[in-house]
């Protein structure tokens, strides 16, 4: 067999304790007495489970849990996998996953076919979470979510390898994912975690953006991610892999026994097979307690065993335990304590839960000291410590507009009631002459220190080397403490026997030797003494000092001893579970068959009957592991789920979390058929509890499904709520917002019942979620939250009703509703409840309101004020605050120099404030100065203070300042002082910003602005890199579901590939642009694309032909039928034009023609110029002379006069000189000819082109001296032809007279 395959990223088992072997022999007996043949499994090495009956493998409990069972998944179409889901062919999955644009794990040509079956196909399902039924919207958007996630899913595909499965491909098109196991192990822990519901709310974690957990549906409307998985498709996954491992196809049959197997093995296997002898028969009863009858008589064979008669009434110790021969009872006439056989009682009562929530309510404390921390890490806003900057000029974000559209009309209050509202809660504070401070809460969980316990103190047991051992007087009032009759505290330690307690009870002993020579004399005097507890104490205690040492027959002695010593004394339950569990354990070890079947029954009775047994040791993990084999034979669920608490609360006590982690999951996935008190709040810290260890173990995804399971299957109170919401905060991704998922552990923590102490924390809470959605930029409910928090602090008498009224005022300037800002700190200020350092807080935030409504006098009044408090307290960062606030109120009135004078200083103030004191705000400021500095033509300064902004807000880490100041920089380098190179440079650092915030709207566009810069450049080099960006906007562009940004990419990487001469590419891709855009059937659309495809052949240097058909044939009838007459005029003047250097003429006069018909109809005069003009060209090349003549000198009626542009003269030069050739050679008319001629000669003298008049005065002479027979008007130009060239240094020779060639 080949080595196991690499476990997913981040992996430990679901439920496992110790590494399993890869290949195990296991003889497994048929139950059906017509099967003859036995299933063997064979590999080398001894068999774990040799000679046990399948029914020991078949639990009820460990059938594969009803959430992978279901109706099969529909046929998938498309490209996604055919056949059966998961369990295709060669050409099944792995094919069809090849199609797609996602493989994420390539398989080997030779493990294709071994590992096809063992592929699994999840259906994603957007549903409403009462009623189940399908909510289309929320799958549309799940939709467009994968396949955002189809080219990028290393994100998914970390997520699923937390939950243990590989990601193979995903099917938007489907909502489905495909993913593979390669070990027994992987699906193993995957069909855990789905039975659990985590692949739910993990991927829908993943999957739901930040809106989805802001929004408040009702119950009926809320919404939720669903995973369907086909039973048989797990089921034939479960089959491939048994196959990989090693097992014959005929073994195959019994996959879900194996099952069972696999989860038995996951614990060390004992070293006696069946230590209590024999099967164990199916048992549905449940774990029981209280009274019971007896249904025979019973003859103890010990003094530890009960002698009942038939009717007697016993009262359970603990519980009954399904599966175990023997309880613990107390016989209600005799008063007998001792074990009783669980066949021959009836017992009524079921067991309860309480030792599960003391100690999971123990192991989930979260203090009040604790919640506040949370609290104040949600709260962390500058706008109550310090001055706030004046954002007005920054655009208002995405969200902001979001909020308005789909926010409740009813969740946003009218700023005439909060300003009526902060009027009375003012009038409140005045009344009980300000706000008291809040009153001191003790936390529901609070940690207990030594000043809030009595001064009492247990005795304790404590013996040091130096005591005289042998002298009963010495140790009289030792022997005596532990002679006690029952448990007490002090003995906790002297039974776990671990190294601090060791220390603690045996001072100065560094030889476990010479301590066990010492309680061997200590014994002898308790023997001498008659102190029977005492002795048995010791005993115990030599028999685990004994087994520390592994000297098992010794401590079998003394353990034996102890037994016999107790005499069925069961006064100290700890004590004599200990001594069973220990003795349990040797006997085990030494492999005595007899001897265990007599103890380790009984044992397992104290172990898992006896609550609040505080056992940690070894001896005890070994009877636990063999308790819960016996209940996974037995098929008891709650045996099962009893057994793995007791595990779990081991390790837990052993400072071993991931140990008890696959008891912890497997105990939860048991709740439903082991529930003991119906509405129980201890699942709830134990979801928490598993949440906790997940996150110690780095799984981020696995903690926050654990936590999202926990508020939805669980009855939790506040304190659960908000140590959920620490969770979160712990394992959400690091961003410079909080995580919108918060915002549903908040509103549950609010609607938890909670006592006095609670409820002081409601305002913070409602704080807290105004911080959050003000971040997310959710204005209007965060002012709405702000308003009851103040509420809230008003109603408990809360110190900090100041504070949260000046956020809620803050609040309102960012909805931008400065008035009812205005209103609520001018109240504050008139009830004068405000600390110093508050009134400079008011003052600012007063003048940024009323600077927002235009008052800017009292807006200057105001930012004194509050420089003036800033000054006095002796506050750098505010005083810098205020200056720069200062520096945008004179910009707004156009005092630029005063303005930059107030932003230097506010950047002298911020530039001394040590680390990152400073914060976004010295980056705005800096940006805000380099703006200035642009408008004022101060490139070289405005480009310091960009790059030094940009510096900041990389030394800060802060990613929106980051976003600004290279904004700023890809604006600066392409507009201000044009640099390609920086600008491509910025850009590229501006994506990675946007790939780092999954903004992939901005990507797209930052991808396409690359490409252009690129492909500015014009070389080869730089169109390559032009067409890969190009290639990358088209993908998001695809994915986004944004057709025309599609079309226009495809468009632009056909236009790079005509650049690089690959015109089969370019033929492709223009084609795939025309499909785009007919996809949307908007004609305008379609219009542009083929006006644009036809310019990139009439704009390039060859197939130019390739033009017409674009133009003519589609583009053309387009601008027709849509009525769009500049579109039209457009296409006719390229065709005509094109027509015409395509030498066909007089195809191109009918185009010609229209064009000039269409300039008419708009009244475009320089339309109608170009228009005469190229007809006038066009009849010339046909030889119309007339009808040319006619059009060149309508075209020259349009020009505007006077000129409007010095090169206009040059139109008129070569317009006039056409005409006089076309007159003197085509008409014949010499003189006309003479007098266009002249005109292009005074054309070209307004020009001022001596060259141009040179020439113009050499054709004159020609002219006059042979056709028209003027010798004197010849001599004249030629004399002046001769002196152009004397000063051009044009040879003589080019000058003579003759006739017009």
């Amino acid at each position: 067999m080949e080595p196991e395959p690499e476990m997913a990223t981040g992996q430990r088992s679901a439920g496992s304790v110790a590494k399993e072997p890869k290949a195990f022999e296991c003889e497994v007996r048929p139950p059906l007495p017509t099967l003859q043949a036995e299933l063997t499994l064979k590999a080398p090495g001894p068999s774990p489970l040799q000679g046990r009956p399948a029914r020991h493998a078949e639990p009820l409990a460990l059938r594969l849990p009803p959430a992978m069972e279901g109706p099969a998944e529909p046929a998938p179409r498309g490209k996604g996998p055919s056949g059966p889901s998961g369990s295709s062919g060669d050409c099944g999955v792995r094919e069809a996953a090849k199609s797609t644009s996602v493989i994420w794990e390539q398989p080997q040509p030779e493990e294709a076919k071994a590992t096809v079956r063992g592929d699994l196909t999840l259906q994603l399902l957007a549903v409403r979470r009462k009623s189940g039924l399908p909510d289309p919207n929320l799958q549309q958007a799940l939709r467009g979510r994968l396949r955002l996630l189809e080219n990028e899913s290393c994100e998914v595909a970390r997520a699923l390898g937390e939950l243990s499965a590989r990601l193979l491909s995903i099917h938007s098109d489907q909502d489905r994912m495909v993913v593979t196991f390669k070990t027994f192990e992987e699906i193993w822990k995957f069909s855990t975690y789905h039975a659990l519901g985590f692949t739910h709310h993990c991927l829908e974690n993943l999957l739901m953006d930040q809106a989805f957990w802001l929004l408040e549906p009702d119950e009926d409307q809320e919404t939720a991610v669903q995973v369907q998985v086909d039973a048989d498709a797990l089921r034939l996954a479960y089959e491939s892999l048994l196959v990989q491992e090693g097992m014959c196809v005929c073994e195959v049959v019994c996959v879900y026994v194996c099952v069972c197997i696999w989860w038995a093995l996951r614990v060390p296997k004992d070293s006696i097979n069946d230590p209590l002898g024999g099967p164990v028969a199916p048992d549905v009863q449940l774990m029981a307690i209280g009274p019971a009858l007896a249904i025979a008589d019973c003859q103890g064979s010990g003094p530890e065993e009960m002698t009942f008669r038939s009717g007697d009434h016993i009262e359970i110790l603990g519980a009954q335990v399904p599966g175990l021969p023997w309880c613990l009872g107390r016989h209600a006439a005799s008063g007998q304590v001792g074990f009783v056989r669980t066949s021959l009682i009836s017992v009524q009562g079921q067991a309860s839960d309480e030792e599960e929530r003391s100690f999971f309510s123990r192991e989930g404390r979260f203090s009040e000291e604790e919640a506040r921390q949370l609290l104040r890490r949600t709260l962390s806003t500058n706008v109550c410590t310090v001055y706030s900057l004046d954002t007005s000029g920054e655009a208002e974000t995405q969200q902001q507009q979001e909020e308005e559209e789909m926010s409740p009309p009813c969740l946003n209050p009218e700023p005439q009631e909060i300003l009526q509202m902060v009027k009375n809660v003012l009038e409140q504070c005045k009344s009980c002459q300000g706000c008291p401070k809040e009153p001191g809460s003790p936390g529901v969980h609070r940690a207990s220190s030594g000043a809030g316990l009595p001064d009492t103190e247990e005795p304790s047991f404590c013996l040091d080397v130096g005591d005289d051992w042998a002298d009963p007087e010495a140790l009289g009032s030792q022997l005596l403490f532990l002679d006690a009759p029952g448990f007490q505290a002090g003995f906790q330690g002297l039974y776990d026997l671990s190294p601090p307690a060791l220390s603690g009870v045996f001072g100065g002993f560094n030889d476990e030797e010479e301590l066990v020579r010492r309680l061997a004399e200590a014994r002898g005097v308790a023997k001498k003494a008659g102190l029977p507890m005492a002795l048995a104490r010791l005993c115990f205690l030599l028999g685990r000092l004994c087994m520390r040492q592994l000297k098992l027959s010794q401590a079998r002695v003394y353990f034996e001893e102890a037994l016999g010593v107790l005499g069925g004394r069961f006064g100290d339950l700890v004590l004599v579970a200990a001594v069973y569990t220990s003795l349990a354990s040797v006997h085990l070890r030494q492999k005595s068959k007899e001897k265990c079947a007599q103890v380790v029954p009984k044992a397992l009775a104290l172990l898992l009957g006896t609550p609040s047994h505080g056992g940690s040791s070894e001896a005890d993990s070994s009877l636990l592991t063999l308790a819960l084999r016996r209940a996974i034979g037995g098929r008891s669920p709650q045996a099962e789920a009893r057994a793995c608490f007791l595990l779990a609360k081991h390790h837990a006590r052993l400072k071993q979390p991931e140990e008890a982690l696959p008891f912890l999951e497997r105990l939860l996935l048991l709740l439903p058929g082991a529930a003991g008190t119906p509405g129980a709040s201890w699942p709830m810290d134990c979801y928490l509890l598993l949440a906790g260890i997940y996150s110690q173990r780095c799984l981020p995804h696995l903690a926050l499904s654990c936590i999202r399971v926990a508020s939805l299957r669980a009855q939790g109170s506040l304190h659960s709520a908000l140590r959920s919401a620490a969770l979160v905060l712990q394992n959400s991704p690091r961003l410079p917002i909080l995580p919108a998922q918060l915002a549903h552990y908040l509103r549950r923590a609010l609607a938890s019942p909670a006592s006095s102490s609670g409820r002081a924390l409601h305002g913070p809470i409602y704080a807290s979620l105004a911080q959050l959605y003000s971040q997310h930029g959710w204005q209007g409910r965060a002012i709405a939250f702000m308003v009851q928090a103040v509420e809230t602090d008003a109603r408990l008498g809360g110190r900090t009703i100041v504070d949260h009224l000046v956020a809620l005022a803050w609040l309102h300037v960012l909805h931008r509703q400065s008035p009812a800002a205005l209103g609520i700190l001018e109240s504050l200020l008139e009830a004068a409840v405000a600390t110093p350092d508050q009134e400079g807080l008011i003052a600012n935030m007063t003048a940024v309101a009323l600077k927002r409504t235009g008052r800017t006098r009292r807006a200057a009044e105001g930012y004194y004020r509050a420089l003036r408090v800033a000054r006095r307290l002796g506050c750098p960062r505010n005083e810098a605050v205020v200056l720069a606030n200062f520096g945008a109120l004179c910009l707004q009135t156009g005092a630029g120099g005063l303005a930059q004078h107030y932003l230097l200083e506010a950047v002298k103030l911020f530039s001394r404030l040590p680390g990152r004191e400073g914060g976004p705000d010295f980056t705005r400021v800096l940006l805000r100065l380099g703006d200035l500095c642009t408008r004022r033509a101060l490139a070289r300064q405005a480009r310091c203070y960009y790059e030094w902004a940009f510096l900041v807000a990389v030394e800060m880490d802060h990613w929106e300042s980051q976003l600004l100041a290279v904004q700023r920089l890809c604006h600066f380098y392409s507009a201000v002082v044009p640099n390609e190179a920086r600008c491509v440079v910025y850009h590229e650092f501006q994506l990675s910003l946007a790939r780092r915030a999954n903004d992939k709207v901005l990507e797209g566009q930052l991808l396409e602005a690359i490409s252009q810069l690129y492909l500015s450049l014009g070389t080869e080099r730089a169109y390559r890199s032009a067409l890969e960006y190009t290639k990358r906007s088209l993908g998001v562009f695809i994915d986004l579901l944004k057709k025309d940004k599609e079309a226009h990419a495809w468009l632009q990487a056909g236009k790079i590939y005509y650049a690089l001469r690959q015109s089969e590419l370019v033929d492709l891709y223009i084609q795939a642009a025309q499909n785009a855009a007919l996809y949307t059937g908007d004609p305008g659309l379609g219009l542009q694309l083929f006006e644009e495809a036809g310019d990139i052949f009439f704009n390039g240097a060859w197939d130019r032909e390739k033009a017409v058909s674009f133009y003519r044939d589609r583009a053309l009838p387009l601008a027709v039928s849509t009525g769009s007459r500049e579109a039209e005029l457009r296409l006719c003047n390229k065709l005509s034009a094109l027509l015409a250097e395509m030498e066909t003429p007089q195809e191109g006069l009918e185009f010609a023609h229209t064009a000039l018909a269409l300039s008419l109809t708009l009244g475009d005069r320089l339309n109608q110029r170009v228009a005469c003009h190229r007809l006038a060209a066009l009849h010339h090349r046909l030889g119309h002379s007339e009808l040319a003549e006619h059009f060149y000198l309508k075209a020259l009626s349009l020009c505007t006069s006077p000129l409007e542009f010095d090169e206009e003269p040059l139109y008129y030069v070569k317009v006039y000189l056409t005409l006089g050739d076309i007159i003197f050679y085509d008409l014949k008319d010499p003189l006309d000819a003479a007098g266009y001629y002249q005109l292009a000669l005074a054309a070209a003298m307004d020009l001022g082109s001596k060259r141009a008049q040179m020439k113009l005065c050499a054709r004159l002479a020609s002219v006059y001296h042979h056709s028209l027979l003027d010798r004197e008007m010849s001599l004249f130009f030629y004399q002046k032809a001769r002196a152009f060239a004397t000063e051009l240094s044009v040879r003589r020779g080019h000058l003579v007279p003759g006739p017009p060639s």
